[in-house]
């Protein structure tokens, strides 16, 4: 497998954003260069990449990037900021780790084998993603010794890579799919993709022979019955979380006016509904709150 050097940088001097296209004499944006465009991208060499978690299922987490172009305003992962020093608002920074791809070679050597996670306070294919590749170069590194994966993305740029997930014996591959209304998502997810191209995403991977899982947390304002229907026959497994974080997404939900899905009575009744319509459909499901 062909990569780049280890500390090598994608960008051409001048940091010009990717996805900036000329075109008809005028300069022209693509949406995933508006987002970047807008941003303060930071490349950067870490310390270490390979680190153990006390998630539930999981040995390991790799986190290929600081802070998520994505930019969704519930997101717990902008607790980051503390330990950072970053002043510009969550979704309007990336650290990118440079040196991730050669780090995990060398921290791999000393490993015990275990489940690696992919990622757990950024997503490892957010817009980034596309230009420096260090998920993918990462993926390339596990492959090696064939340690078990977990991804979980909002990003269907995942399917770049469904020639590498084929040749891993174990792997899992999962999108945080929170509500099954675009509007909402807008609401809440105003940088990430579409969920009808998350929703195909799921399809083209559960089809290839890819272990799927959709990750309904935290859950957004949602009919059951539609989202549901949506997933049926692409996902082996389903996750719900309710919203942890009710201090950081009140002045939201009022602005919206939809607090009644802040309710404990939403998210308990809601989620037995999505547990009891996903399990007579043969899916396993995990309540986890």
């Amino acid at each position: 497998m062909n990569s780049p050097p280890p500390f090598s940088s994608p960008l051409p001097t001048g940091r010009q954003a990717p996805g900036w296209r000329r075109g008809g004499g005028s300069f022209r944006f693509s949406f995933l260069s508006v987002i970047i465009f807008l941003m303060k991208v930071r490349e950067i060499l870490s310390k270490t990449i390979l680190t153990k978690t006390a998630i539930s299922s999981f040995d390991y987490c790799i986190n290929p990037y600081v802070g998520c172009g994505h930019g969704c305003r519930y997101c717990y992962a902008s607790f980051m900021k503390r330990f950072t020093g970053h002043q510009e608002p969550w979704g309007e920074f990336v650290d990118v780790k440079l040196n991730a791809p050669h780090l995990l070679r060398r921290q791999l050597k000393r490993a015990k084998r275990g489940t690696v996670a992919l990622s757990t306070v950024t997503d490892p294919y957010q817009p980034l993603e596309k230009t420096y590749q260090l998920t993918r170069r990462c993926l390339e590194v596990l492959l090696e010794d064939q340690f078990p994966v977990n991804i979980l993305t909002r990003s269907p740029l995942c399917l770049r890579d469904i020639d590498l997930f084929k040749q891993f014996k174990e792997i899992e591959v999962g999108f945080s799919i929170a509500t099954h209304d675009e509007e909402i998502k807008k609401i809440f997810e105003p940088h990430s993709p579409p969920l009808r191209s998350r929703i195909e995403a799921l399809k083209t991977l559960h089809q290839a022979g890819i272990r799927t899982y959709v990750f309904i947390g935290p859950m957004l304002p949602l009919d059951p019955g539609l989202l549901v229907a949506m997933l049926d026959g692409m996902v082996d497994e389903v996750l719900i979380d309710r919203m942890n974080y009710l201090n950081k997404v009140k002045g939201i939900y009022h602005k919206a006016q939809l607090d009644r899905y802040l309710e404990d009575d939403y998210f308990h009744l809601f989620g037995m509904d999505l547990k009891e319509r996903f399990e007579k459909r043969g899916i396993s499901v995990s309540m986890i709150f």
